[in-house]
């Protein structure tokens, strides 16, 4: 697609694949002659890919002249077919080592969030500081995407931050969390402990090995370190090996840390296999939530059901050690974020639309305001296809809960299993048969649904907070919790707060908007 002009090479700085924000890009094949970005509901200046002076920062460029018009369903597959030659999605490839064997030269652009270039560039001086090779690196939470209703600390816990971290943060001096993907678990950590032994527990006495082995075969496969100080920054980082991440985002397998990237994260060091298995993961959250929601819902209540899925079966939500008003802060401090991240998946689905007036207003995609309304088709066979293609690891948690639904015999069951697989080998594209049909049209999806997530995620992020005294020690552990109560004692706190408020009193309607300071320069 046209837009954005990436440099696809190996070891290619991610910063220069997005010179632009005047394009939300597709994460299909399009051929380099298309001169337009076409979505549900919009219909879009012709844009030719150069820059000029009429090419604002902003992501709204092309959403500026917007209609609802929605196409129907077969028009739309139509026009859509003649310039997609297949679904990137069919058959990924996730062996690649290179931006250039991605499906298309500006795939996954949408995962890149634009943030403040200072502050950026602070961050990754961070990564700098370790010797051990990261591979792929993201920071995300409210030390770097500020969240409404999320309280500042009492004082901060940088001794030292730059500049540029101090004025993003405004003061509340807020530790910075990050992920860090590696190709050999044991390797890395040998490396590590050498250069940064403070960073560990006593469990490093024990070597690297240890270290490695816990992280791998407990819980989500990552080991965290929380306050560490980094360039006057105080830190937490997660270490995970490259494949068990690409699984994570490709299977399902725990959720853990896809559904962290299914919220807004801003990548420091990308890598195209993570890449392209990241966007698998964004589609499946677009298609579960869809299956999560009624026929008709709002913008706000679509990335609601998707930043919220991380949390179901959560450990942390029940103790209590976690804000619960903290999926609403999220997303109604990132609308454009998740815009950006959401915006091309949902057109490239042929059975969900933007159906809002509101689209016609110039610069509604950075508006949080702007909360759309939102539609869906029921039509069995597309939600059965729906279901056909959800992560293998979780789509099996959900057909033996509707086994045991619908009492089928485990004989007939199997077979059903061996000819939906039979069935794929002949057909590259999975399509939903009579079973995934009769899933989609349950009464109880959305029940089933959520009791699949909360069998993924529950154990993994039990044993990854009981596994955290031994790798971050007691009294890390201890004082990050007491953290996180003290967070769900003030939201509590301020509901009680609002309960209270006078019956005459004007309450909003709408997500407040983000208090996020505006960047200053363009990536």
């Amino acid at each position: 697609m046209p837009g954005v002009t990436m440099v696809a090479s190996r070891g290619a700085n991610p910063s220069s694949l997005w010179r632009s924000r005047t394009l939300l890009s597709s994460p299909r094949v399009v051929p380099s002659s298309a001169r337009f970005l076409s979505f549900n509901c919009r219909s879009i200046t012709p844009y030719n890919g150069r820059p000029s002076a009429n090419n604002s920062a902003s992501t709204s460029h092309l959403l500026r002249k917007v209609t609802t018009n929605k196409p129907s369903s077969s028009s739309f597959s139509t026009s859509s077919s003649s310039l997609l030659p297949e679904n990137w999605d069919e058959n990924p490839d996730l062996s690649i080592t290179n931006f250039s064997e991605l499906p298309s030269k500006d795939f996954g652009v949408n995962q890149h969030m634009i943030i403040n270039q200072d502050f950026k560039e602070a961050l990754r001086m961070i990564l700098w500081q370790f010797k051990a090779p990261i591979r792929y690196a993201f920071a995300y939470g409210s030390g770097v995407f500020p969240q409404n209703g999320s309280g500042a600390p009492s004082s901060s816990l940088h001794p030292s931050a730059p500049t540029a971290i101090q004025n993003m943060q405004k003061g509340s001096g807020k530790m910075i969390d990050f992920i860090f993907g590696v190709s050999y678990s044991q390797h890395w950590h040998d490396i590590n402990l050498h250069q940064h032994r403070d960073h560990y527990s006593g469990l490093g006495s024990l070597g690297s090995y240890t270290v490695s082995q816990v992280q791998d075969r407990f819980g989500a496969g990552v080991y965290f370190h929380p306050y560490i100080t980094v360039n006057g920054t105080m830190i937490k980082y997660g270490v995970v090996n490259l494949d068990t991440l690409c699984r994570d985002l490709t299977q399902w397998d725990t959720m853990y840390l896809a559904g962290r990237l299914q919220k807004p994260v801003k990548i420091l060091r990308d890598h195209p296999k993570v890449r392209l298995a990241n966007q698998m993961n964004l589609l499946s959250a677009l298609r579960v939530a869809l299956l999560l929601l009624p026929e008709k819902f709002s913008e706000f209540e679509l990335y609601s059901t998707i930043a919220g899925m991380s949390y179901m079966g959560d450990l942390r939500m029940a103790l209590p050690a976690e804000d619960p008003g903290k999926v609403r802060n999220i997303v109604s401090g990132q609308m454009a974020h998740f815009r950006r991240l959401y915006a091309p998946l949902i057109e490239n689905l042929p059975n969900v639309t933007f159906q809002d007036p509101r689209c016609s207003n110039e610069d509604w995609i950075d508006d949080p305001d702007a909360i759309l309304a939102m539609a869906q088709d029921m039509d069995p066979v597309m939600r059965g296809n729906m279901v056909r293609r959800l992560p293998e690891s979780f789509r099996q948690k959900l057909y033996f809960q509707y086994q045991s639904r619908f009492g089928i015999p485990g004989a007939d069951f199997n077979k059903m299993m061996q000819e939906s697989k039979d069935s794929d080998e002949v057909i590259r594209r999975p399509e939903g048969g009579s079973f995934e049909r009769r899933i989609a049209g349950d009464d109880y999806l959305q029940e089933e649904v959520s009791k699949s997530i909360e069998k993924t995620i529950r154990w993994p992020s039990t044993v990854q907070t009981i596994k955290a005294p031994l790798t971050a020690g007691l009294g890390k552990s201890w004082t990050y919790l007491m953290e996180k109560r003290q967070k769900h004692k003030k939201s509590q706190m301020a509901a009680a707060s609002a309960l209270e408020t006078p019956p005459g009193a004007k309450k909003p309607t709408q997500a407040p908007k983000s208090s996020e300071p505006k960047e200053t320069k363009k990536e």
